[in-house]
């Protein structure tokens, strides 16, 4: 890669980056059966009893106006939503299958509406596109790891065109990034054992989607190594973890920073599963997101629709009390990366250029101590209301000459979910 696109991709990254905080939307037949988006290949459904669902899709309560708004609510700045997930089901409407929203009783185009809504609300748009297919008749069965159909024995011989479905789901690619007008991420879902790079046809299809779409942000699962010096040209702008907080700054070979995002569920499905109450707390995630921001990188959230197009009540209380803590505590999050500083044993730093933010998770015994940042420091506020808080060496901290010390008046946090202290630096 050369540094003109080297440059090229750091900058367009940087409006992703600086968002930090974004919504998932998995959602489709496998609402209905309500056992998660795997059900076909946890369960070997043949394509013929999971057609069912295809003729009871209606999602008669779908409403993206209120998604958008929650999401906003939430103090999330993007969004990605399945437009085809690992079973074929299209929530688009593609002229290249039958197997999509409009031919079901919806009758509509759902991802067009999706587009509108979060545009409405001033939301990035991103569309996730799985690599799998277990509709698409060339798409390998018998024996991959992941198909309904690995062990059935009625696939062993079955003759397929793997070049064929190769350009179906290119040609789906292309319809997304023209039909709907800017779109700002496109996430592919996912790459493994040979079905890797190449065999995607990976080269071809990312510089097609560049061309389309000079502007997008792509994530890393065509394949390809984003650490490396030179990566891939398919290898993407940025690395998912999923359901794991890397436990240090992502950087590449030569020890530069790259973008990450972690994505990760409310419960522990991404699509709707009714039997699921295993939420985690908006205190779990605010600080899941504080830990990302502080290691450069963002957090994707999903929810899970059920299939009358509603996100569940308990996703919807935990976004909203996510968003009030935002609303408050915002500035050290949007914009904020890794700090210089070493991770506190108290809690987390973020920053942004002079402004260090001290997240502070636990109260301990006395004042805060800053490590090494006696000197440093012009003035310190607590972010939620701008409020003074004192820095004052106690009498006992004679041998700590270079470390800045807060002092809280109480025996416990203004926030138990994330007291943020703004630190402005000399």
């Amino acid at each position: 890669m050369d540094n003109y696109n080297l440059e090229n991709r750091n900058g367009k990254v940087k409006a992703f980056t600086d968002a930090r905080f974004g919504m998932f939307i998995h959602w489709g037949l496998y609402s209905i059966p309500a056992r998660g988006e795997w059900v076909r290949s946890n369960e070997r459904i043949t394509i013929d009893d999971y057609e069912k669902f295809f003729y009871e899709f209606n999602p008669v309560n779908y409403n993206p106006r209120k998604w958008a708004k929650l999401a906003k609510e939430a103090g999330m700045k993007y969004a990605v939503m399945t437009t085809k997930h690992h079973d074929g089901f299209c929530l688009f409407d593609s002229k290249y299958t039958d197997y999509k929203a409009t031919n079901t009783l919806a009758k509509r185009d759902l991802i067009k509406e999706y587009v509108e809504a979060f545009r409405q609300e001033g939301l990035a748009v991103g569309f996730y596109y799985s690599l799998l297919d277990w509709h698409h008749e060339d798409f390998p069965a018998y024996k991959d790891r992941h198909h309904p159909m690995r062990n059935n024995e009625d696939f062993k011989n079955k003759k397929i065109d793997f070049n064929r479905y190769i350009k179906y789901f290119h040609n789906q690619v292309e319809e997304l990034l023209t039909n709907y007008g800017k779109i700002d991420i496109i996430w592919f879902d996912f790459s493994y054992d040979d079905m890797t790079g190449e065999k995607w046809e990976a080269s071809k299809l990312i510089k097609r989607v560049k061309e389309l779409q000079p502007h997008i942000i792509i994530n890393n699962r065509l394949g390809g190594n984003l650490k490396k010096n030179i990566p891939e040209d398919y290898a993407g702008d940025f690395t998912t973890p999923e359901q794991i907080v890397p436990p240090e700054a992502l950087v590449n070979e030569k020890g530069d920073l790259i973008p990450w995002e972690a994505c990760v569920t409310l419960n522990d499905h991404w699509g709707y599963c009714s039997q699921d109450k295993n939420y985690k707390s908006s205190k779990e995630i605010i600080r899941a997101l504080v830990e990302c921001v502080s290691k450069n990188g963002n957090l994707i959230l999903n929810v899970g629709p059920n299939a009358k197009g509603e996100i569940p009540q308990e996703s919807i209380d935990i976004l909203k009390k996510v968003g009030h803590w935002i609303k408050q505590n915002g500035q050290s999050i949007y914009g904020c990366t890794n700090s210089i500083n070493a991770k506190p044993e108290w809690g987390r730093y973020t920053q942004n250029d002079c402004y260090l933010y001290a997240h502070v998770l636990q109260r301990g015994v006395g004042p805060i101590n800053l490590r090494g940042l006696a000197e440093n420091i012009k003035r310190a506020r607590l972010l939620c209301d701008g409020s003074e808080i004192s820095i004052e060496t106690p009498w006992n901290a004679e041998d700590y000459k270079e470390d800045a010390f807060l002092n809280f008046k109480s025996a416990s946090l203004p926030d138990e979910n994330d007291t943020v202290i703004l630190l402005e630096l000399k």
